[in-house]
């Protein structure tokens, strides 16, 4: 890993001591620490990915960047039913998908959040059960997960963005849920009002600092702000994220023992995560790599994309930007600037046009929310 020239701000001081506290507690071969180290080792939920995937994959980076693969799962089993209500039987689908790319020095990242209803070519995979899912073409984003599970969802995001995914992270609701309780919740600004009967999230214009039951409301909120696209939503989401790394970054939040404690329980019970990531060491092992990196060393970005021909409720992706995008993160570089301006606006943070005043045009085509029909695979939960 490169070093740093900069003298460390407080925050990243902050954090490198709680990686180090953290480090400290779960290697201690003995007593208290180390039935810590095993209870936290025995939370951790993996999968093997790699054993399905086989050879045929793009090519690991060898320069020090890496990429992982971040889905949130809109799984309605156990807790998360409570929470998201609605049904989706056994299923599972990839309701948030944000692909990570972490720079050859590890100062900085590039994250691209995938519409969930991008028409993509979905290769032939392996399923959890080592039954094959059959090739498809023009099927959602978001049906590799349900149909293939984390297998699946990672060959098609390979196949898509020809970067290989050395990681793979999963979050259901509840999961999300008790990991924004876990940091003490975040801190939203919306220079609207937001009202969503489907999300449950009713907030005036204004700052709020919300718990985790309003932090999963808020990331799914789609209907009550904005034009009722997933693109909208995806804003929110973006500016959650945010919101979470200025907030775990806080001063004093990790040197509390008990609330470090509190904080890796929680973690290492709401994630699913490769098998490669599958271990307490692993994992404290990825947030040491990602120590400097802070809201202002991040750049978030929606994948371009613009309406299917053949299908106003879904989108493809927008060429020649979406290559672009790939292109550069392949090469280890920041993500085009004519993306970057050509992103679309968050609807919690845009005040109303004036009236009278002219109304500036969308970066790029938004599809209409899906019709009741398609509820079932599109309505924003």
């Amino acid at each position: 890993m490169a070093e740093h020239k900069r003298v460390p701000s407080r925050r990243r001081k902050v954090l490198r001591v709680a990686a180090c506290a953290f480090v400290a507690l779960v290697v201690l071969g003995g007593g208290a620490a180390g039935w810590a180290y095993l209870k936290l080792n025995g939370n951790i939920k993996s999968v093997d990915i790699d054993s399905r995937l086989g050879d045929a994959r793009p090519p690991a980076a060898t320069d020090g960047s890496f990429n992982i693969l971040v889905l949130g799962s809109d799984s309605r089993v156990g807790e998360n039913g409570d929470l998201a209500g609605g049904a989706t039987g056994d299923s599972a689908r990839s309701d948030t998908a944000m692909v990570v790319h972490i720079s050859q020095d590890h100062s900085r990242a590039s994250i691209v959040s995938i519409p969930r209803d991008t028409l993509v070519d979905r290769p032939q995979c392996t399923d959890s059960a080592g039954k094959g899912v059959p090739a498809v073409k023009r099927a959602m984003y978001n049906s590799a997960f349900e149909s293939g599970g984390a297998a699946c969802a990672v060959k098609t995001t390979e196949q898509l963005t020809g970067l290989r995914m050395d990681h793979y992270l999963q979050v259901d609701f509840a999961g999300f849920a008790r990991v924004v309780d876990a940091i003490g919740g975040a801190t939203v600004s919306t220079a609207v009002a937001i009202h969503d009967k489907d999300s449950g999230l009713d907030l005036p214009a204004g700052e709020h600092h919300l718990d985790g039951q309003q932090a999963l409301a808020f990331v799914r909120t789609r209907h009550g702000v904005g034009d009722g696209s997933d693109l909208g939503r995806i804003e929110l989401q973006k500016q959650m994220v945010k919101s979470l790394l200025r907030q775990a970054g806080g001063a004093g939040l990790f040197s509390d023992p008990v609330k470090l404690w509190s904080i890796g329980d929680t973690m290492t019970k709401s994630v699913t995560t490769d098998s490669a990531l599958g271990s307490v060491n692993s994992l404290v092992g990825l947030v040491r790599e990602l120590k400097g990196i802070g809201p202002d060393q991040l750049t978030m970005v929606t994948l371009p994309v613009t309406t299917a021909p053949a299908d106003a409720n879904r989108v493809v992706e927008q060429q020649p930007q979406a290559g672009n995008v790939w292109a550069a993160l392949r090469a280890d570089q920041p993500v085009p600037q004519a993306v970057l301006s050509a992103q679309p606006e968050n609807p919690a943070q845009t005040a109303p046009a004036e009236s009278g005043a002219a109304t500036a045009p969308a970066a790029h085509p938004v599809p209409k929310p899906a019709p009741k029909s398609t509820a079932k695979a599109s309505a924003g939960r």
